[in-house]
């Protein structure tokens, strides 16, 4: 039986906090957006030698955080369930196709209960892991507020020893957490695009995926790799679109075994 933990002390207030981090999640991903087209930006731990942390065990994909909605003509967002559910099982079946090919070992993929509210350990963990994710990229990257003086331009953060308990519940020595959002013009939207372009010589916008991923190391709760990816063209309804956007959010995760080759 999970008891509380560090983890739930901390996180407590996490799902109050993380929709004000959302909000600055989609700023970054908009000045991102603006500076250029589809980009990830990796950071991650490095080893003795200045290269990415290899990993030393296996990972296990946590559930991931996903909505899929589509873009009205007006310009506002409506969720779209059956987009959605397709999309949670085909990411992580193309996360697991990544990996995979990296030489790295993994577990089978953890669902939370259906009944694990905001004070269940367990989801406050998910909750933690976004809410460190955002500070990353507040204070990480070169789009946010700068960098933090504590960490003297380290890529150190954590999320506490209490992500043992994901540990002991899935044998993993580590997880992957996934947030994403990807939003789809509809055809309304899409012909005020064109008319806009004709009439205005400027677009007004359309659809836009934004993930965020971070691999947390079970044993420690030291974030070890993290990424931000943003895409005006990925496409998380079919397989196809989920292998290309799994590829680019995992992108510079590498295993200590030898890499399967490329199919």
């Amino acid at each position: 039986m999970l008891s509380q933990t560090p983890v739930a002390a901390s996180s407590r207030n996490a799902f109050a906090r993380l929709r004000g981090s959302l909000c600055l999640l989609f700023l970054l991903a908009l000045m991102t957006t603006i500076s250029g087209c589809a980009s990830t930006t990796v950071r991650s731990v490095q080893d003795g030698s200045g290269r990415p942390l290899g990993l030393h065990g296996s990972v296990v994909l946590v559930e991931p955080d996903i909505e899929l909605s589509e873009v009205m003509a007006g310009g506002m967002t409506e969720p779209r369930r059956e987009w959605t559910s397709a999309a949670r099982l085909l990411l992580p079946q193309a996360a697991r196709e990544v990996l995979a090919r990296q030489g790295i070992g993994m577990q089978p993929d953890y669902l939370l209960p259906a009944d694990a509210g905001p004070d269940d350990p367990r989801r406050q963990i998910t909750l933690l892991s976004q809410a460190v994710s955002m500070s990353i990229l507040q204070y990480s990257r070169s789009t946010g507020t700068g960098p933090l003086r504590n960490k003297h331009g380290r890529f150190d953060w954590s999320l506490g020893p209490g992500v043992a308990v994901l540990r002991e519940a899935t044998g993993a020595d580590y997880a992957l957490f996934t947030y994403v959002r990807d939003s789809y013009a509809s055809g309304g939207r899409t012909a005020m695009r064109v008319a806009g372009m004709i009439l205005l010589g400027g677009d007004i916008g359309g659809g836009m995926q934004v993930g965020v991923a971070s691999l947390v190391d079970l044993r420690t709760g030291q974030v070890v790799w993290h990424n931000l990816l943003v895409d005006q063209a990925g496409d998380l309804r079919n397989l196809a679109g989920a292998r290309e956007t799994a590829t680019d959010l995992l992108k510079g995760i590498r295993g200590d075994a030898p890499a399967e080759p490329a199919r």
